[in-house]
């Protein structure tokens, strides 16, 4: 079985969520990612949390199918052995602070010279010039600059989201141009430096919000887990005290829904909601005649009605509730990944392909690869064992 990325050679100096993301996902497609970590603490997310059997959640997550390498690189031994290790790579991907792999000489202008097939991608918070260039950037602070923030929580207070969003859209555009970059290499013969800001790629996912406050247009306000310009678009409780998400689309649906859902046929023409902005504009209203229909109604109940009347709708799952989600079970989704505390359930990347199945390759012990990579680039025991006693491994 052939996977799109055999034989590609991945050198990643990364550290949080954005670059092992990427990293990761070329390693799905069978990529050799050699994962460069600081000796003794490594990338600082293996800290974050001890969740997953004494593991961090952020890194099991992350960081499967790597081979984990500790180099000081403030040595000239461990820089060395670096570079000598980037002559046989393919792509070098790197997430360090504003300025430090230039200081190194691993910016690609220095690099490509020597290495003109080598793809650089560098990951920061806003790019690698412009006046916020050497600005600090985590993840909430990227949701706040993007404007998140602004269109996400309820009318008092604005709340991030859940997850690293800032940092999984970075992730996201440095994997697929370093794809690119790799299909144009086989064109051209020649590497790519690839600048990839969390800024930016966030904003790429505010389009909708952006556009809606065009001109000076009023923005989408903070409408909680409902929609800023659908409704009946978001959660609603049912008489037992569950809560079911639904959404309309169009006038159809609304009419099956007011015919099937609320059995009341003749509130579909009433003036106040007979198109969606009037319903966006009298929200309230409808909102309260609703929750009066499905007060007596259990939650099954409701969903009963919405499949009837095919109108879309969800359970809000919690996350033990998803590692059980029903759709998920029947398409095994879940594989086992081997960490050093015990096999662990993994997802598989969405998209299944006909031709090859995943990696799905244990998470690497921090320097677990080193010693067997530097025999790789000639180093023989003693040589690595002064390393070792240098402290530059």
């Amino acid at each position: 079985m052939q996977r799109p990325l055999d034989g590609i050679t991945v050198v990643s100096l990364e550290h949080a969520i954005a670059a092992p993301f990427c990293s990761r996902q070329l390693a799905d497609l069978g990529a050799r990612v050699i994962k460069v970590e600081r000796p003794g603490s490594g990338d600082f997310a293996r800290g974050y949390d001890e969740r997953v059997r004494g593991l961090s959640s952020h890194f099991v997550w992350t960081n499967r199918s790597k081979e984990s390498m500790t180099l000081d690189l403030k040595q000239p031994e461990a820089l060395d052995a670096l570079k000598q290790l980037l002559g046989k790579a393919d792509v070098l991907i790197q997430n360090l602070a504003p300025g430090a792999a230039a200081r190194m000489g691993l910016d690609y202008a220095t690099l490509s010279a020597e290495h003109p097939e080598l793809i650089v991608c560098d990951i920061s918070g806003y790019g690698e010039d412009g006046p916020y260039r050497d600005k600090k950037a985590y993840d909430l602070l990227i949701q706040s600059e993007a404007g998140l923030l602004s269109i996400t929580g309820t009318p008092d207070d604005p709340s991030k989201a859940g997850n690293s969003i800032a940092d999984i859209a970075a992730g996201m555009y440095a994997y697929t141009n370093i794809l690119a970059a790799l299909l144009l290499r086989q064109q051209t013969g020649q590497g790519s430096h690839i600048d990839v800001s969390m800024l930016e790629s966030l904003t790429e996912w505010m389009g909708y919000p952006l556009y809606y406050a065009f001109e000076g247009a009023q923005p989408p306000q903070r409408t909680a887990a409902a929609h800023a310009s659908i409704y009946p678009y978001g959660p609603f409780a049912a008489g037992d005290g569950g809560t079911v998400m639904l959404g309309l689309q169009n006038e159809r649906e609304w009419k099956i829904f007011c015919d099937i859902v609320l059995q009341d046929p003749a509130l579909a023409t009433d003036p106040r909601f007979d198109a969606n902005f009037r319903r966006v504009q009298n929200r309230d209203a409808l909102r309260a005649l609703i929750l009066e229909t499905f007060a007596s109604l259990s939650t099954a109940e409701v969903m009963q009605r919405l499949e009837q009347g095919k109108i879309a709708n969800a359970r809000m799952h919690t996350m033990s509730e998803l590692w059980q989600h029903p759709q998920l079970q029947a398409r095994e989704r879940w594989q086992p990944v081997a960490t050093a505390k015990g096999e662990v359930p993994a997802l598989p990347p969405p998209g299944r392909n006909s031709h090859y199945d995943y990696r799905m390759d244990p998470v690497p012990a921090l320097g677990q690869h080193t010693e067997a990579i530097l025999h790789e680039l000639g180093r023989d025991a003693e040589a690595i064992a002064d390393m070792r006693q240098a402290g530059a491994i």
